[in-house]
């Protein structure tokens, strides 16, 4: 009798602490998480609204600006055209410019994850004299500022005949971009179960077929990240391109810059080359941004 009474005196005490507080308290929570969700909306799109000005202003003719701020094309939407991009499109500059950008920033991308992938396995899983001391001086190598390799590399350049040519200006990126590469898919790598790894070289896989078969495809994340991270970094920059890149056939950056007139703003040409500049990188981005998050955490903090 004392167990059978004693069960329904402990049902309520149960299913009271799974109610969370009764209707009240699931009120509250749900109150909570709306005003998370607002709050985090808005922060959305103040943090979207210079690229919604930019856009916006690409598409209303400079007197247009002049008149008043872009926003008041919402009043008139009669203002909007494409006459800005139609003019840009026909320079020669810029559309070579945006080619030369691809050629600089598409292999200097591949480099820094083919180099950084051999390298992130060997410190991660081979053995060899000084593996701890030589990561130390890569992980060092993270925090050496571009600015400080521009005249000496320059210099460099310019004696073996690399200096304002595409070439220079990957493996400037490339030098650049191992550091971290090597230190984010070094400690990504040695995350992966040593058992998997043994197991593999038991079946009689070599280093190469490890590395290709086994370790490649479990660090997708990583090298996906890493390729975001180096390609927007790259497209992106301007103090290396207008320091190394061929100034008769310069990345969009640089092309940009060149085009400022010497009295006005020219904003019917800045702004529609900016937002077009910015518009693969932004694609990029959003496209693979949850491989992005993924990679740099678990690279990172592990």
């Amino acid at each position: 009798m004392t167990r059978t009474e004693a069960a329904p005196a402990t049902r309520p005490a149960a299913g009271a602490g799974r109610s969370g507080g009764g209707p009240a308290g699931r009120a509250a929570g749900r109150l909570a998480g709306g005003a998370v969700r607002v709050f985090l909306v808005l922060t959305a799109l103040f943090w979207l609204l210079p690229t919604l000005g930019l856009l916006v202003s690409s598409l209303v003719s400079p007197t247009g600006l002049n008149d008043g701020g872009w926003w008041q094309v919402f009043g008139a939407p009669s203002r909007l055209t494409a006459d800005n991009y139609e003019r840009l499109l026909a320079n020669d500059t810029i559309t070579g410019s945006l080619l030369n950008t691809f050629a600089i920033a598409v292999p200097a991308t591949l480099l820094v994850l083919a180099l950084g992938a051999f390298a992130g396995y060997a410190f991660a899983w081979l053995e060899f004299p000084g593996r701890d001391w030589l990561f130390l001086v890569v992980v060092g190598l993270l925090v050496v500022p571009v600015q400080v390799a521009l005249i000496p590399v320059s210099e460099l350049f310019g004696t073996i005949g690399l200096f304002e040519t595409t070439a220079g200006v990957v493996l400037f990126h490339t030098a650049f971009g191992l550091p971290f590469a090597v230190f984010l898919l070094r400690n990504f790598f040695a995350e992966i179960p040593r058992e998997l790894l043994e197991a593999a070289r038991l079946d009689g896989a070599g280093e190469l077929r490890l590395f290709t078969r086994v370790v490649l495809p479990l660090g997708g994340p990583a090298i996906a990240s890493l390729g975001i991270f180096q390609f927007l970094w790259v497209w992106n920059d301007m103090l290396v391109a207008l320091v190394f890149a061929d100034s008769a056939n310069p990345p969009i950056t640089v092309a940009l810059q060149q085009q400022v007139r010497q009295f006005g703003n020219n904003i019917d040409v800045l702004a529609p080359g900016a937002f077009l500049s910015m518009v693969v990188p932004l694609v990029v981005f959003f496209a693979f941004q949850r491989q992005f998050v993924t990679g740099v955490m678990a690279g990172a903090v592990k």
